[in-house]
């Protein structure tokens, strides 16, 4: 995983939550420093938010080039900003990913693959902690131009690898989901 470029999006409103949910703790960590910590191992480190906003040491600052078109305009400005290559996306609200989910989306990859996401305990796609390759960007940038707002269709399913079996994919949008 030496080539793969973490990307975590922080830059979300925490409107269901009620406060700024990147800072709400769980077992004394942050949500933010939880999902950095599962993608520690990556050479490069981006952290897609309001400039200012949030301070992680190791993490380079990537403004949101769409505030408020949601988790699709963080991936296009996390792609754009990476090297080529793959880019482990995370959302902040992921608390319970680890290396070991990141090292099993990445061992998934095949040739003709342009993204690798894990199913959920209901066989759903997962978008939301997944792999992307970099040369998604102008298919990103045409669904955002278009008026798309919906992840799940930055790559499509010819081209994505779905990896089922994977723990870590709760998904805390609101105090509740926190205390569970």
């Amino acid at each position: 995983m030496n080539d793969l470029t973490a990307a975590v999006l922080a830059g979300g409103r925490s409107s269901r939550f009620g406060s700024d949910k990147a800072m709400a703790l769980l077992d004394g960590q942050t949500l933010l420093n939880r999902v950095c910590t599962s993608l520690q191992g990556c050479p490069t480190r981006l952290l897609v938010a309001p400039p200012g906003r949030y301070d992680a040491p190791g993490w380079h600052p990537v403004p949101d080039t769409r505030p408020g078109e949601g988790p699709l305009a963080g991936l296009e400005a996390a792609l754009a900003a990476a090297p080529p290559g793959w880019v482990a996306l995370a959302g902040v609200d992921l608390p319970d990913l680890t290396p070991d989910y990141w090292q099993a989306l990445w061992a998934a990859r095949t040739p003709e693959a342009l993204s690798v996401q894990a199913l959920d305990a209901s066989g759903r796609p997962q978008p939301l902690a997944a792999l992307y390759h970099t040369a998604l960007l102008p298919r990103v940038t045409g669904l955002l131009d278009s008026g798309e707002r919906r992840l799940r269709l930055a790559a499509s399913r010819e081209s994505t690898v779905l990896v089922s079996g994977l723990p870590g994919l709760r998904n805390v949008n609101t105090p509740a989901d926190l205390q569970q």
